[in-house]
């Protein structure tokens, strides 16, 4: 249904959520709404920190550590080197890499130039990169040199002005030729590539440093960012996300957290989802930015013996990340020996959070995991639990200040507080669309301007808000309705079991038959042993009626199940 046929809220008194009941639940310390007339741009905001915390340390990578003030150098030489090329306002610049430490000196060096920032996830394949550079138009590519190879590969079919190649040392000194030693040489990671045309970046920065960035004029409405959908229920699609957008979302992230970050100034966030990402673009390196903490940059969260072993050498007070993360680290040997004492609190995202999962992390740590949602078309949060919960919620707390929401039937219809229904979301931090597709835009907007997040959620009294699932991902069994969701965390409860992903598949007698995949912990466990787990605590039409032991699940770059890839992979279809 498009936004011409969407049926409008209901308005005034007859609107439920026009009073925005979930104000009276705030903490009092945090404000209504932000001043919107006053947001400015992400520039604004780099540009405060650079002058206001020049000794501060930034950002940490591998032991090594960079102030504001060397950040703001290294990002101009960037942006000078940019506009030399050429770069003009506006012009796209796809950044590929992990969280190595120059990836803020040139993300923010592309926004100084006046550049828009297409994040690319380094693990694509060269038909994935092909596509995101060519629907972007991007004219130049930062790539990590151990992701060049895909990039020779991508290059017949794009065209691009300047590659310049990254390797994990830059900008770390010395120790720099160290990380590049181990990894080129010990884990053989970089594979053969011949792109001549390509330029180091550490040419990059000398021939940058050598004239000073031209000024240029940055509106709150110019396109920060195009980040793009994982692509997990469709086409991958560039949110555009202007500067007022992110830069909003920023505000009202430290509206909502500044009354709990204490008065110190020395906050080291745990950053290990990639910068790419939406959630540690926004909630590490923007609103660090921000308040002028440090990023702990980890460039590979998956290996999660050597995090272990920078957590222990490290002093933390924040931390981000989503539910497999946390599940792998609470159970990881030597965890027990990191110091979590400084920790103010720990945030999570990018998929539901198990119950199971943050009991054990706060066993571990002492902490509960604060839960909070969003998506790339939000900039991304929406909604978070107040920071300071003794206990984890299990719902994903209030809409953050100036944030409006309501949920509405399949017709349009707003359904009161306590029904089910999708969550429609406004405020400063909505997308100002999808890149050169003004037809999804238009499916994804209501009639009076609400962005449609295509998620089942229920309103509380007291106006949290507990998301059920995802509308394309619940199952259909005999009329009923089945979340993955719910019945994901009643498996993974089981004590032989490490993770599960469940999803619906055609049934001649039901419609549709719920389908779990799951790994366990206990390789002794049987499908019957969890068929009889589950049944005892879940309705009959909500059991698997198939269960399927894996070794590992399907998940993306950052940790997230794809059921989508499950269900294509089951029915035999090809992945677009």
């Amino acid at each position: 249904m498009n936004a011409t046929t969407q049926a409008p809220a209901t308005a005034g008194a007859q609107d439920p959520y026009a009073s925005r009941p979930w104000l009276s639940s705030y903490p009092s310390q945090v404000p209504p709404t932000i001043d919107e007339a006053r947001i400015g741009t992400l520039t604004d905001i780099f540009r405060k920190a650079v002058a206001d915390y020049p000794n501060r340390a930034a950002i940490e990578s591998f032991g090594k550590r960079m102030t504001y003030a060397a950040l703001g150098r290294e990002a101009d030489a960037v942006a000078s080197w940019l506009q030399g090329q050429g770069l003009k306002k506006g012009d796209r610049v796809a950044i590929m890499l992990p969280n190595v430490m120059a990836f803020p000196a040139i993300l923010f060096g592309v926004l100084v130039a006046g550049g828009t920032v297409v994040n690319v996830n380094p693990l694509y394949t060269p038909r994935e990169l092909t596509y995101q550079l060519k629907d972007s138009g991007a004219r130049f590519l930062f790539v990590l040199e151990n992701f060049a190879a895909t990039v020779q590969e991508s290059l017949p079919e794009v065209k691009l002005d300047r590659v310049v190649l990254v390797t994990p040392g830059d900008l770390l000194g010395l120790k720099g030729a160290i990380v590049n030693l181990v990894s080129r040489h010990v884990k053989k990671a970089v594979k053969p590539f011949q792109l001549p045309q390509a330029i180091a970046f550490k040419a990059v920065i000398a021939e940058g440093a050598k004239r000073k960035a031209q000024s240029v004029s940055v509106s709150p409405e110019d396109i920060a960012f195009l980040q793009y959908t994982g692509g997990t229920t469709g086409v991958a699609k560039g949110a555009t996300l202007l500067h007022r957008n992110v830069a909003a979302n920023v505000i009202q992230c430290e509206a909502w957290m500044r009354p709990f970050f204490g008065d110190r100034e020395d906050h080291v966030m745990v950053t290990a989802l990639p910068l790419y990402h939406i959630f540690a673009l926004t909630v590490c390196a923007l609103l660090m930015t921000r308040i002028g903490g440090c990023q702990l940059l980890i460039a590979n969260p998956r290996d999660i013996p050597g995090f272990v072993k920078t957590l222990q050498k490290s002093r933390i007070t924040l931390m981000s990340g989503l539910n497999t993360l946390y599940n792998a680290l609470a159970n990881a040997p030597g965890i027990e020996t990191v110091d979590f004492s400084q920790m103010v609190f720990a945030v999570s995202g990018g998929m539901a959070t198990q119950e199971v999962v943050a009991r054990k992390w706060k066993q571990v740590t002492g902490q509960p995991i604060v839960e909070g949602y969003g998506l790339s078309e939000t900039s991304p949060v929406v909604c978070a639990n107040r920071l300071d919960i003794e206990e984890f919620t299990g719902t994903i707390g209030y809409p953050l200040p100036s944030t409006d929401i309501s949920v509405r039937s399949a017709d349009g219809a707003v359904l009161p507080p306590g029904e089910r229904g999708e969550l429609c979301v406004k405020g400063p931090q909505v997308m100002a669309g999808y890149w050169q597709r003004p037809d999804e835009t238009a499916k994804v907007m209501t009639a009076d301007g609400y962005f449609r997040t295509g998620d089942v959620a229920v309103v509380l009294p007291d106006g949290q808000v507990k998301i059920v699932d995802r509308m394309k991902d619940m199952v259909l069994v005999s009329g009923f309705n089945v979340y993955p969701n719910e019945v994901e965390e009643v498996i993974v409860k089981h004590p032989g079991v490490v993770e599960a992903a469940v999803i619906g598949l055609p049934d001649e007698h039901s419609g549709e038959a719920v389908v779990a995949y799951v790994v366990r912990r206990d390789p002794a466990l049987t499908t019957d042993e969890l068929r009889k787990f589950c049944r005892e605590n879940m309705t009959g039409y909500k059991v698997p009626r198939r269960i399927e032991f894996r070794e590992t699940l399907p998940k993306t770059n950052v940790g997230k199940v794809l059921r989508r890839a499950l269900k294509e992979e089951v029915e035999g279809s090809t992945p677009r």
